[in-house]
């Protein structure tokens, strides 16, 4: 592993007379092609427009940044070897973290054995964070277990009680971010796949504290499932008021909707924990009217963020990702924008592209003195989660994906269409 500090002015300057290149190299493995492609390909997108707008601004402390991308094919193993070559061939001064919890588990102890910070976009299982790896950061509000306390809660906010469901139909895939979800929904037990211990507790689960009942519940394998109509009529029959679909990906999102279309559903309210992203839209149409889902970003949000030590804007990033890529981002672009600001500017902070250094500065942050990204302002706990930020819940309405709750994060949140009309 390479720790260095960054060059003096002059040192730089006699570099580059000599016609070598300073640099700082960042490695990224990603899901290019495989299961979560479709999300891999727009990681690559906000960690390539980041880093082209750093080195058009001067590189980070006077050196550019040269990123090396590999597609990790879906496959946590593929992943693993990746970060591996990253450090002992490719000797990169930092790395920028994968999509998923399947990939950003195994990869957290590889990178945690090299002494590298681990700054995570897309790994939300708190199976992740409890193995006892330090300098791992994640770029999210929280862990995945804790994301149904905002729909929940929500729910309490905003309905009155004669207009609350009372019914759940909770269905899953298999998969370590999907039964991470679940298991605050339904309050089962988080459990260390090293040792077999109880990380957390989760009961009674945030459905029983709300009082909702849950009436169907199933798994669906994580890879080949296609028998999405007959899942779609068991939940139609369950008459659950609210369905809940935790998807691994926003492909299968689109199934599940296009299933509960197809059986005519008519539940009061539908989440999901996937299906931000346009391509979601695209393939579901007007049956995407009124589903609700958690996002960690959204357009609108007026987050003032800051790169190459200047302010930068959540509304900079739309627009300079409209202009590169000639079209709308969603968070899949956003979250790893905002990892690479988080470690440009922990390099400027420690002065160095020394990882214990990066970590040290990372963990020193605070709510007065934070990181700040595109996704809003972070300081982490000891386990790398962050602290002080709610999820956002959002809502496709006419075609348009709207911010819907809490209602004080900021201005502009549209009203919550509710009930919904059938799909």
């Amino acid at each position: 592993m390479r720790l260095r500090n960054l060059m003096t002015g002059t040192a730089l300057a006699a570099l580059v007379a000599t016609g070598a290149a300073a640099e700082i190299k960042i490695g990224a493995s990603l899901p290019l092609t495989g299961a979560f492609s479709i999300a891999g390909a727009k990681h690559q997108q906000g960690y390539e427009l980041c880093v082209d707008l750093i080195n058009d601004r001067g590189g980070i402390l006077g050196e550019q940044v040269d990123l090396i991308v590999s597609d990790n094919r879906s496959d946590p193993a593929t992943a693993i070897n990746q970060y591996e070559r990253f450090i002992n061939v490719d000797q990169v001064d930092a790395v920028f973290g994968t999509f998923s919890s399947r990939l950003s588990f195994p990869v957290a102890s590889i990178l945690a054995k090299n002494n590298y910070v681990h700054p995570v976009p897309a790994g939300g299982a708190l199976r992740i964070y409890t193995q006892g790896h330090q300098n791992l950061f994640y770029f999210q509000p929280d862990a995945a277990e804790y994301v149904g306390s905002s729909l929940t809660t929500m729910i309490g906010d905003l309905l009155p009680e004669g207009e609350r469901p009372a019914t759940a139909a909770v269905v899953a895939a298999d998969d370590f971010f999907a039964n991470a979800v679940e298991a605050g929904f339904l309050g089962t037990q988080v459990i260390d796949p090293a040792d077999g211990s109880v990380v957390e507790d989760m009961a009674p689960g945030y459905l029983a504290e709300a009082g909702i009942e849950v009436v169907f519940s199933q798994k669906w394998p994580e890879e080949g499932f296609n028998d999405w109509l007959t899942l779609a009529n068991s939940i139609k029959r369950s008459e659950a008021e609210l369905i809940i679909a935790l998807t691994a990906s926003a492909e299968e999102a689109v199934q599940i909707t296009r299933a509960l279309q197809t059986v005519r559903a008519e539940p009061m309210m539908v989440y999901y924990s996937q299906g931000t992203q346009a391509e979601f839209h695209e393939g579901t149409g007007d049956a995407s009217e009124a589903i609700l889902m958690h996002t960690s970003w959204h357009p609108a949000a007026p987050y003032m963020g800051q790169l190459a030590g200047e302010d930068f804007s959540n509304r900079d990033f739309v627009d300079a990702y409209q202009a590169a890529y000639g079209a709308a981002p969603d968070e899949d672009a956003a979250i790893p924008f905002a990892v690479c600001q988080g470690i440009e500017q922990a390099i400027i902070g420690a002065g160095s592209t020394d990882n214990a250094a990066m970590g040290a500065w990372l963990y020193a942050r605070t709510a007065d003195d934070p990181v700040r990204t595109i996704l809003g302002r972070f300081n982490w706990d000891e386990r790398g989660l962050p602290l002080g930020k709610p999820f956002l819940i959002a809502q496709w309405n006419g075609g348009e994906l709207q911010f819907v709750y809490p209602t004080d994060e900021f201005p502009d949140v549209s009203a919550l269409n509710h009930p919904k009309k059938g799909f």
